[in-house]
């Protein structure tokens, strides 16, 4: 029997806060970069750089034995993520970076609905109401009626959606194969089904922004490494609440280097979001402890 890996709550804690503070970083560079550059274009360039952190995977890709349905399954979680982050790098052009960050809080939300339509968990009614609270907290930031819905907004309604699509691949793929290779042919598949989007964009691009781009390519790569080590290191329940710290670094970082005011809707909607989604991920921990945990006449003698 395989031991169990010992719980680092703090570990965990400062992982996961290493990992915020990186895709805080991706956000402020894409920002930065503005829309001189098409978001599929970015998006490609920004994938391609990133290959070169895959050369430690090349063993296990190598080693992999993957069969047809794997691969298709690969294939489809490649196309549902590239549109996403087409969408995602054209949001960030478009609204202020704290309303990126609060309406990215869906995509757990869209995870909890999506396990329960296509992989037949259960949806009981605490999970219901917490995703009608996550979806008025949506309303909130959004303010249908108040105020103008950017394409901005739209995009990222469907960033959420199709990165849920892409997580719940994921969470069938992990089952088959080995977490490296999930993660290595993640990035194989995205760049392949950005360049022919990219293709039809394209604008010549100075070295600086290729260089600021690679700049994105390591942020976002260590910060999902270190995103990886927080959940060996502490349980999810410990890990998830640090990320919405996000939330806070966004808006100040807005309001500071871009001059994007503090909206105090979209904080209110931000956290009401960031509730449900904590709600959730307890309710989760709870019944899976529930699960594992042998029954009392089990733990006797």
């Amino acid at each position: 029997m395989s031991a169990v890996p010992a719980q680092r709550p703090l570990a965990g804690v400062l992982w996961m806060l290493s990992a915020g503070l990186a895709f805080v970083g991706v956000n402020a560079v894409v920002k930065h970069l503005g829309p001189d550059i098409p978001a599929a274009q970015s998006a490609f360039v920004r994938y391609a750089l990133g290959l070169i952190f895959l050369i430690p995977a090349i063993p296990a890709l190598r080693a992999a034995r993957l069969a047809p349905g794997d691969l298709r399954l690969f294939a489809a979680r490649g196309a549902v993520h590239s549109l996403g982050v087409i969408l995602w790098f054209h949001a960030m052009i478009h609204i202020p970076l704290a309303e990126v960050t609060a309406m990215g809080y869906l995509t757990p939300v869209y995870v909890t609905l999506g396990a329960a339509l296509f992989l037949g968990e259960r949806f009981a009614l605490r999970r219901a109401l917490a995703v009608a609270a996550a979806l008025a907290g949506a309303a909130m930031v959004l303010r249908p009626g108040f105020r103008e819905i950017s394409e901005g907004h739209v995009a990222m309604l469907g960033n959420a959606a199709l990165f849920a699509a892409s997580y719940l691949l994921a969470k069938r793929m992990a089952d088959r194969t080995s977490p490296a290779v999930v993660v290595a042919m993640l990035s194989v598949t995205v760049t392949v089904g950005l360049a022919p989007f990219a293709a039809a964009v394209w604008v010549p691009i100075t070295a600086v922004q290729v260089g600021w781009l690679f700049v994105v390519a390591t942020f976002a790569t260590a910060g999902h490494y270190a995103m990886s080590l927080a959940f060996r290191a502490a349980p999810i329940s410990v890990t998830q609440p640090v990320t919405f710290l996000q939330l806070l670094w966004a808006t100040l970082l807005g309001a500071l280097a871009f001059g994007e005011p503090a909206d105090g809707w979209v904080i209110a909607g931000g956290l009401t979001i960031i509730a449900a989604v904590s709600f959730i991920t307890w309710r989760e921990a709870v019944l899976r402890r529930a699960a594992i945990t042998p029954p009392d006449v089990a733990t006797r003698g």
